[in-house]
């Protein structure tokens, strides 16, 4: 079965810190149509907080520009992040790329944003051109929902873990109003 597109978002922010939680918020948003797990949308958020700030700090710093994010969802439960900037590039993508390794001559960035991308990821592809930005392109594949499982390991209509149709078994709200 080929996968399909089934939901698109395309984001257009500037290149400012205070962009960076807002644009893994809005990404998380998104991503929860398709009911991910605490732990794959926290891995997201994660991923795309490490892209942004590349772009804030190292693509742009203080001159500022545009970051542009693209999420897709696909039918086969899985997400694509593109965050691109047109910054000033990435000349050695692959030393870049290396655990600890840093441009930052301060000493305040720790060079762990790509591999910290990558461990959340399935998959991390980043292209760039010196001069004209970085494309970062993140792929992760969701778990199967529950009701999914059920029916990939078998029948259903066998499942004897499952909860009896008895509302006696449905949690209540018992909130208190404070009276």
């Amino acid at each position: 079965m080929r996968r399909k597109t089934i939901n698109i978002m395309r984001l257009e922010l500037e290149a400012k810190s205070v962009n960076e939680s807002f644009s893994r918020q809005t990404v998380s948003a998104f991503t929860a149509q398709l009911s991910p797990a605490l732990d794959e949308l926290a891995d997201i958020r994660c991923a795309v907080s490490e892209a942004v700030t590349n772009c804030v700090v190292h693509a742009y710093g203080s001159s500022g520009g545009t970051i542009y994010i693209t999420v897709k969802l696909f039918s086969d439960r899985s997400v694509r992040v593109t965050v691109k900037d047109k910054g000033c590039g990435i000349e050695d993508v692959e030393l870049a790329r290396r655990p600890l390794y840093t441009t930052d001559k301060t000493g305040e960035r720790g060079g762990m944003g790509f591999a910290i991308m990558d461990s959340f990821c399935d998959s991390l592809r980043v292209t760039s051109k010196p001069g004209r930005g970085t494309d970062i392109i993140m792929n992760k594949k969701l778990r199967p929902l529950p009701s999914e499982r059920a029916v990939s390991d078998g029948d259903a209509d066998n499942d004897t873990d499952a909860a009896p149709e008895d509302d006696s078994c449905r949690k209540t709200n018992t909130r208190s109003t404070g009276d």
